[in-house]
């Protein structure tokens, strides 16, 4: 019979494997059989892939695979391997981070990891190191942090003391310590990289998906005592939103041939054909991000529902030209919106079950589209 404290950790780590602690108290983040304990945020079914007692990621489309649990403070080793040998690799672990993507980017609002090869940026004026392929920390859309040694340009990034990361076709180990909004990271071995003062400081971990295969084992952490953050200091919790676009094709869509063009983690508008979802909804919850060019013309809209519907007209019509974030609330009191966090359209129609129906405009681009249905 295995003892208690086996069967607690596979409830404490979240992953579907009956993993005792080794000596050091480490518990696998990644069972080398399948991705059980891990979430699709916004990839295609085959981005992400296990080979070998390894998660593979293709590179295509730019997104993430976080953890289904939230962590705190931890010690997480993991290996890393680019398989480009001459050609930018890149990829990243994101710490920290919300459960969906930050308006209009395939990110997660956290602060990330480098994990890349092939690639240094230098400032043009003053010749400077900005980025490098060795062990960078950094925030990213909307986190926070205060790295270890003064950014060149003033970045909330933390360049390494030392260059330790080897290149494509090898593998590196990361160390990284996360201790009350601290992260240390240390490359093949050696501390090289840190940021202080981060927010969020507890959030999902994630591995990344950017342009280049890349590959992840060994990945293991320990869990360290919480030291209790503020709210403010948590990101977001999942809610059981589901992927409706997956970055690379029409797949659960309708449409016209070659009215959308499907590609890079974008829908865009080519035509003037409605798309539409396969599956009917009856109550529910919308996100999606949009993007209209400034002098798109004509209306564009969102039809929730058949024979009793509500058409949501040109919403954002003075958001042209950037992109924003629809929520919109499909329930027993009728139909709730919001632009960016700002009360949009609203109505006490109920919808009947049915699609939901994108109505273009010129140029009309989404992405990072999901549904979460209602009881």
């Amino acid at each position: 019979m295995r003892p208690i404290s086996a069967l607690v950790s596979l409830f404490v780590v979240g992953v579907a494997v009956a993993a005792e602690p080794d000596k050091d108290g480490f518990v696998p983040l990644f069972n080398g059989k399948d991705l059980s304990g891990w979430v699709n945020v916004n990839t295609h079914p085959k981005t992400f892939y296990v080979k070998d007692d390894m998660i593979v990621t293709t590179g295509q489309p730019t997104g993430f695979l976080r953890t289904d649990k939230q962590y705190e403070n931890f010690i997480l080793e993991m290996e890393w391997m680019h398989t480009n040998t001459d050609k930018v690799g890149n990829s990243g672990l994101f710490v920290w981070g919300d459960p969906l993507p930050g308006v209009g980017t395939p990110y997660t609002r956290g602060i990330e990891v480098q994990v890349l090869v092939n690639l240094e940026y230098k400032d043009k004026k003053s010749g400077a190191v900005t980025a490098t392929s060795h062990g960078d920390v950094f925030a990213i859309h909307g986190a926070h942090c205060k790295p270890d040694r003064p950014h060149p340009l003033g970045w909330e990034r933390c360049l390494p003391s030392e260059y330790r990361a080897k290149g494509g076709g090898e593998w590196n180990k990361y160390l990284v310590v996360a201790k009350d909004g601290v992260i240390k990271l240390a490359v093949n071995g050696k501390e090289v990289s840190g940021v202080s003062e981060c927010k969020p400081r507890k959030g999902y971990l994630a591995l990344e998906s950017e342009g280049a295969e890349c590959k992840f084992r060994n990945i293991k952490i320990k869990e360290l005592p919480s030291t209790n953050p503020n709210p403010d200091e948590i990101a977001k919790d999942a809610e059981g939103h589901k992927l409706l676009f997956n970055g690379l094709d029409l797949d659960g869509w309708k449409t016209e041939k070659d009215a959308w063009q499907a590609a890079g983690g974008h829908l865009k508008a080519i035509g003037k054909a409605d798309l539409v979802t396969e599956k009917s909804f009856e109550k529910f919850e919308l996100v999606f991000d949009f993007r209209i060019p400034v002098k798109s013309k004509g209306d564009w809209s969102v039809e929730f529902g058949t024979n009793q519907s509500f058409t949501m007209t040109n919403p954002g019509a003075d958001f042209r030209g950037q992109w924003n974030r629809i929520v919109a609330t499909v329930g027993k009191d009728g139909v709730s919106s919001t632009i960016n966090g700002r009360p949009g359209p609203k109505t006490n129609l109920v919808p009947g079950p049915g699609p939901i129906t994108f109505k273009p405009a010129e140029g009309l681009e989404l992405t990072s589209i999901y549904v979460r249905e209602l009881k």
